[in-house]
C-alpha cells in the first residue's frame, strides 16, 4: 500500500506535498454516467480523499459501451448508477471515502451536497442541471470543470469563481452545441479525451498548482483530427446575474427548475415529485395487481404492456417508452393516481 502513489509521487508538480494534499481534498462528481465514472476512476486512483458522486439513473445495457465501472450484473439487476460506481471505486481504493447519492440534483440538494466540497466535476447530460451547478459554484466560490461530449466530438472547461468567465457569461457568447447522444451517438475515445482533460485540471486545482491550468475552452473532434483551444478570458461580464457585480443566481431559483426531464439518449421522461418524499416501494408493490414487478432495495420497476415504470424512493419515476412529457403525466397519474 504504501507504494500505491509512487508513480504519481515521482511526478514533479505532485510530489509527496501534492499527495497529502489530494488526501484531504472533497470532490463532488455531478452524473455517473461516461464522464462521471471516468473521473471518479481517475481521482480514486490518483488518492482523493473523499468523493460525493450524485446521479438520478440506474445502470442498462447501452452504458456498457463507454460508462467504464459498470458490469453486465449491475445492467441486468438495474443498479442505480450511483450505487455501483461506489461499489466498484471501493474496489479500486478502499482508502478513497466514497460517497453515493441517487437523486435528482436540484438547487436544494446541491445546497446540501457542496458542503466541504474544493471541487464540483460536471458530468451531467443537460443544461438546466450545469447553470444551476454554476450558480451554486458562483455562490460558494467552488471551483468546478464543464465536460461534455457527442459523437466523435467533445468539449472542456475550467471555471474558476472570481477569475474566469463562468457558464452563464460563457452561453451568451460561445456555441457549446445543441445535439446530444440522443441524436448523434457517441464514442468511447472522445469521452476518455474528455475525461483526460478534466481529470488533468482537477488534479492541479487539487494539488493548488492553478498557474498550471489551461485556462481555454478545449475543443475537439477525435474522427476528424481537429483540436481546438480557445481563450474566452474575454467574455466575462460584469452584469452577469452568475458571476458579475450584483450576483442573482437566477437558476437557483424554485421558478427555474422543471419537475420534469427527457434523458438523454433514451425515450424516457423523469417525474419529480413538487416535494421532498420518501416512497414506500413495498406499499407500492402491493398495489401492483397487473404487469410485471421487478425491485430491488433502491427501485421498483413496473412494467405493463409496452410500458415500462421504474419509481426510486426519492419519489422520482422514469417513464420509458416516450419523450412526449403530457403522455408520461398520463401513464404517472394512471398508475400513481
Amino acid at each position: 500500500m504504501q507504494d500505491r502513489y509512487s508513480r504519481q509521487t515521482l511526478f514533479t508538480p505532485i510530489g509527496v506535498q501534492g499527495q497529502e494534499k489530494l488526501k484531504e481534498k472533497h470532490v463532488l462528481l455531478i452524473g455517473a454516467g461516461a464522464l462521471g465514472t471516468g473521473n471518479a476512476e481517475q481521482l480514486a486512483r490518483a488518492g482523493v480523499g473523499k468523493l460525493s458522486v450524485a446521479d438520478r439513473d440506474y445502470v442498462e445495457y447501452s452504458n456498457l459501451q463507454r460508462q467504464q465501472l459498470f458490469s453486465e450484473q449491475d445492467a441486468y439487476e438495474r443498479v442505480p448508477k450511483a450505487i455501483a460506481a461506489k461499489n466498484r471505486l471501493q474496489e479500486v481504493n478502499s482508502l478513497v471515502d466514497v460517497r453515493a447519492y441517487v437523486q435528482d440534483v436540484q438547487a436544494e440538494e446541491f445546497e446540501q451536497l457542496i458542503v466541504g466540497v474544493d471541487l464540483i466535476i460536471d458530468a451531467t447530460d443537460n443544461f438546466e442541471t450545469r447553470l444551476i451547478l454554476n450558480d451554486i459554484a458562483q455562490k460558494y466560490n467552488v471551483p468546478w470543470i464543464y465536460g461534455g461530449c457527442v459523437g466523435s466530438y467533445g468539449l472542456s472547461y475550467t471555471i474558476i469563481p472570481g477569475v474566469t468567465p463562468c457558464l452563464n457569461c460563457l452561453l451568451e457568447t460561445v456555441p457549446l452545441g445543441g445535439a446530444t447522444c440522443d441524436t448523434e451517438g457517441i464514442i468511447g475515445p472522445a469521452v476518455q479525451m474528455v475525461v483526460a482533460h478534466q481529470s488533468a485540471e482537477a488534479l492541479k486545482i487539487l494539488v493548488e498548482d492553478v498557474e498550471a491550468l489551461h485556462g481555454k475552452l478545449i475543443s475537439f473532434d477525435m474522427w476528424k483530427n481537429q483540436y481546438t483551444g480557445i481563450k474566452v478570458s474575454n467574455v466575462r461580464k460584469d452584469a452577469c446575474p452568475s458571476c458579475g457585480k450584483e450576483r442573482q443566481y437566477p437558476f437557483l431559483a424554485p421558478g427555474n427548475q422543471t419537475k420534469t426531464a427527457v434523458l438523454c439518449g433514451r425515450d424516457t421522461v423523469q417525474i419529480r415529485p413538487p416535494h421532498k418524499m420518501e416512497r414506500d416501494l413495498d406499499q407500492l408493490r402491493e398495489r401492483l395487481h397487473e404487469g410485471e414487478v421487478e425491485q430491488n432495495p433502491f427501485l421498483l420497476a413496473y412494467t405493463l404492456g409496452t410500458q415500462r415504470l421504474v419509481f426510486f424512493k426519492d419519489g422520482r419515476v422514469l417513464i420509458h417508452g416516450t419523450k412526449d412529457v403530457t403522455e408520461a403525466r398520463r401513464l404517472y397519474y394512471k398508475i400513481v393516481g
